[in-house]
């Protein structure tokens, strides 16, 4: 299997598109999975973080986490020529790396079937 290219969603209007997609809820994180259909298999993941959540210092590092973790996971388990918008929750920035990498498996997986 060749690996997928991952790019980063920048504008709004591609988060837009991508709030039509499939949702997968988690305690840390709302996952929305959108497929494109352009026929073009790269994945784009965005990152989205309110300022209900807090501050810009615990935004930033709340949006870091969650890169670090696209960068890990959503190669494997994420859809070819999808785009992924993972947007944090009030309780994200509390829970330990471990639990949040598990979730987003778990949404990566079940969102992919």
């Amino acid at each position: 299997m060749t690996p997928v290219a991952v790019a980063t969603l920048t504008r709004r209007a591609d988060f837009l598109a991508a709030n039509r997609g499939r949702r997968q809820p988690t305690a840390g994180f709302v996952l929305i999975v959108h497929p494109r259909g352009d026929g073009n298999p790269t994945m784009r993941v965005g990152f989205t973080v309110t300022k209900k959540i807090g501050g810009a210092v615990v935004r930033n590092r709340m949006k870091r986490r969650f890169r670090a973790l696209a960068r890990e996971l959503v190669p494997q388990h994420g859809l070819a020529g999808a785009d992924h918008v993972i947007i944090g929750r009030q309780g994200g920035i509390e829970r330990p790396i471990d639990d949040l990498r598990r979730e987003l498996t778990r949404a990566l997986t079940k969102l992919a079937r």
